[in-house]
């Protein structure tokens, strides 16, 4: 008798042995199940709610679930590159929603993870293919994975094609190259087997102290929104989901502080909607990405990873949002650890399951979620109704993004000639051309004339540094131009480039000497006075300043803003020299670089540029390029007037002047305001047409202004429309940015830019808290950044 339960068992591996014999793949569709018959779920004739609500009835409680969790990919939680016989013990035999980062090589101080399988890229392909057919054959149902991944910077994979920092994305202005961006993450995605890429991130930055400024596209709604609706029409467009971070309120933490502190955003109703839902309202109804990442703040007292009232109210029933809401890390784990609003992590599971949540993410093994949801199911805790729903959503996905009709690569070799192509590197270097923003340019110091500057001192920490081209969310092992080879390259045999430091990155007390300062040393006064004592031999200094990737950065805010260590003495000793001193600006957010815009002739802004940085960088100094973009967010003079941005509600960020205000007790002003930026050249603007000059309140705007260069050379110009509602039923921003248009124009050449002013640009939430358009006069404003203002015409909405 004891030999039967053994005969049993081999009985049954043979069954499934035999199973897995059968042929699954029949023209036309796939036999997932393997049941020998084509069901509704597998036929691509039919719709997909039907195919949903099939596939549902079919699977048990223990594949439901595993629909709700991801596996993060190998060296972060898995442990194998391939699948192996072990697998069949794991939770993942009943299938898994999703698998982060799978094989993608990445680079990174948290958590580097070679892999062989990244490169070929062909390789990739095939790598993936052999995980998704273990999915789709090995477990009963054979529901394919949706692999993710990151993609801000670039497609987060090795030598994939490189994107500067989101915030130098921001700084372009430039919609049809975001589009163009977007198609190259998507199409390298899809090449490599991804199906699923976490960009853009839509949260706007208000807080110039925050880490993750760098990786916003700015702080004004309307230009986020409108950059991240081509970046997620670009993803989808080549057939992969786009997932919008981080949904909500993620990006004004209080102090600017972020990582373990609490993030505790104080923002009211209003401002809330105005300005940080805005950017995910209008991104998810005109561009209808497929994913959304649910941040780990709480919002007034409630966890947005536990709310109904984000997860469900607004961001489905309001937003019309039909994808799924995966976590971002430990969002789940947090309401327990954190937030301290459930009494254990089960719990924890609860609320964000019952709230609205599709799939938790996190660096630990997906059993750690899915064991105490299976538990909350058999206490009758959760319904199989919500949970029905929650693995809709995800299954939705898929169906949309065509995994069960097609779950493989189709042909793994054609990524070799797909991703990181000389087309995209092209457009790669573009961008970082058009994210440069010359800040100052005395008596045009710039363009460096090769003839007149045979001699060149490079100088500063970041001028051979080259960590802040690599991120830890973008491609990694491509080749690097740091901005000293860039020069020297572009010099060639025309000059001589010399390059000495100067000084390290920061001091041995910093960021404590940001407020007790300490003497040099003797090897830092070295330092500068060796590169004294070489500009005052060279004709030109350009100094590289700024930060590096360990200054700013998730879990990298700041208490000062200005340059950290000894940099600003490096540039005051260069500057004394009475030599023409250029300084780069390598950051990842504004710095309040009061002295040097007082006495350095020239700034130019890079913000965290790709890997071309040297290349994009050497031929702006030189005159190949000339700058044209335009700052995404407002440079404060000190970390004492946060918060200072745009838009700002009347008078909120005014002076000491005017009624009931006297003395002189602050620095007022923006150091460099938002949407400023200077040219090579000069642009003029004329004919400011608003038709109609009266109209309904559901009607279209059309506005029409026309630009001139009337300068001697080939630029680009970054068209501002701001409007202004004169008076309203609740208090609105002095006036907002509702149009923009980056355009080239030659030396003489006058185009006519045209905008179209919609019933959502003219709304604000009234009393009730409903989007309303009201009658009165509105001022559309033209200009050349948010406090240059060009041309101002009226039109009245009846």
């Amino acid at each position: 008798m004891k030999k039967l339960p053994l005969l049993l068992s081999l009985l049954g591996l043979a069954l499934s042995a035999s199973a897995q014999q059968k042929n699954i793949y029949h023209k036309g569709w796939v036999d997932f199940n393997k049941n020998g018959r084509m069901d509704v779920f597998e036929d691509p004739a039919q719709n997909i709610e039907k195919r949903i609500t099939d596939l549902l009835s079919q699977m048990t409680v223990e594949e439901k679930t595993c629909q709700m969790a991801t596996l993060y990919g190998y060296k972060r939680v898995l442990k194998d590159e391939m699948p192996v016989p072990n697998w069949k013990n794991e939770i993942w035999k009943d299938g898994i929603a999703n698998i982060d980062e799978e094989l993608n090589n990445l680079t990174s101080h948290t958590d580097d993870a070679p892999t062989q399988y990244s490169y070929p890229f062909s390789k990739h392909a095939s790598a993936i293919n052999t995980i998704q057919k273990w999915f789709v054959e090995e477990t009963r149902m054979g529901i394919p994975v949706d692999f993710t991944n990151e993609g801000i910077h670039g497609l987060n994979h090795d030598r994939a094609t490189p994107l500067p920092a989101p915030i130098g994305i921001g700084s372009t202005w430039d919609k049809q190259l975001v589009r163009r961006a977007g198609q190259t993450v998507g199409r390298e995605a899809k090449a490599l087997g991804y199906t699923n890429v976490y960009a853009p991130i839509l949260d706007p930055a208000r807080d110039q102290r925050w880490g993750r400024v760098v990786e916003c596209y700015g702080e004004n709604p309307f230009l986020i929104a409108e950059m991240g609706k081509q970046m997620v029409l670009g993803i989808q467009e080549e057939g992969v989901a786009s997932t919008l971070k981080h949904f909500a309120v993620y990006s004004v933490p209080k102090g600017g502080r972020d990582g373990s502190a609490r993030t505790d955003p104080h923002v009211a109703p209003r401002e809330m909607h105005q300005i940080y839902l805005y950017p995910f309202r209008r991104v998810i109804q005109e561009a209808h990405p497929m994913g959304v990442m649910s941040s780990y703040n709480d919002w007034d007292g409630v966890p947005v990873t536990g709310s109904y009232y984000f997860l469900t109210e607004l961001l489905r029933q309001k937003f019309g949002f039909q994808g799924y809401v995966v976590s971002d890390s430990e969002a789940v784990e947090y309401l327990f650890s954190k937030h301290k609003v459930a009494i254990d992590y089960k719990e924890a599971v609860r609320q964000a399951v019952e709230a609205g949540l599709n799939v938790r993410t996190n660096f630990t093994m997906p059993q750690t979620f899915i064991l105490p949801l299976r538990e909350l199911i058999r206490e009758n805790k959760i319904s199989m109704k919500v949970i029905d729903s929650r693995v809709a959503d995800v299954l939705r996905v898929k169906f949309r993004l065509g995994l069960f009709d097609s779950p493989y690569v189709k042909d793994p070799k054609a990524a070799d000639k797909i991703v990181h192509t000389k087309a995209d590197a092209h457009m790669s270097l573009q961008m970082n051309r058009e994210a440069l923003v010359l800040l100052k340019n005395e008596n045009n110091l710039l363009p460096l004339d090769k003839s007149k500057y045979k001699n060149i001192l490079v100088t500063g920490p970041l001028a051979v540094e080259s960590n802040y081209t690599i991120s830890r969310y973008g491609p990694s092992h491509n080749p690097i131009t740091n901005v000293l080879d860039g020069i020297k390259n572009y010099v060639g045999n025309a000059g001589k480039v010399s390059y000495i430091k100067g000084c390290n990155m920061v001091d041995a007390t910093w960021p404590e000497s940001e407020i007790i300062e300490t003497p040099l040393t003797a090897q830092e006064q070295a330092g500068i006075d060796s590169a004294v004592a070489q500009a005052k031999l060279a004709d030109v200094v350009i100094a590289v300043v700024g930060e590096d990737v360990d200054r700013v950065g998730e879990s990298l805010s700041r208490t000062g803003l200005n340059l950290p260590g000894r940099q600003l003495k490096l540039i005051q000793a260069l500057q004394a020299t009475g030599k023409p001193v250029v300084m780069v600006m390598i950051n990842g957010q504004p710095l309040t670089i009061n002295w040097e815009n007082k006495y350095v002739p020239a700034i130019l802004e890079a913000w965290f540029p790709s890997v071309q940085s040297g290349q994009a960088i050497a031929e702006t100094l030189f005159g190949d390029n000339n700058p044209g973009g335009k700052l995404p967010i407002t440079f404060p003079k000190t970390t004492g007037q946060i918060e200072f941005n745009f838009p700002f509600k009347p008078n909120s960020q005014a002076g000491q002047g005017g009624a009931n205000s006297w003395g002189k007790t602050s620095v007022n002003g923006a150091l460099y305001p938002f949407g400023y930026g200077l040219s090579y050249t000069k642009f003029e603007y004329s004919n400011l047409q608003v038709s109609p000059g009266k109209g309904q309140s559901q009607g279209d705007v059309t506005v029409t202004v026309d630009v001139t260069n009337a300068g001697q050379r080939k630029g680009d110009d970054v068209v501002q429309l701001y409007l202004k509602d004169d008076i309203s039923t609740v208090t609105t921003y002095e006036y907002d940015l509702r149009g923009f248009e980056r355009i080239s124009l030659n030396p003489g050449e006058k185009k006519t830019v045209t905008f179209t002013l919609h019933p959502d640009d003219l709304a604000l939430l009234d009393k009730n808290m409903n989007w309303t358009v009201e009658p009165g006069t509105f001022q559309v404003w033209i200009g050349a950044s948010s406090e240059d203002i060009k041309l101002k015409k009226s039109f009245t909405v009846e």
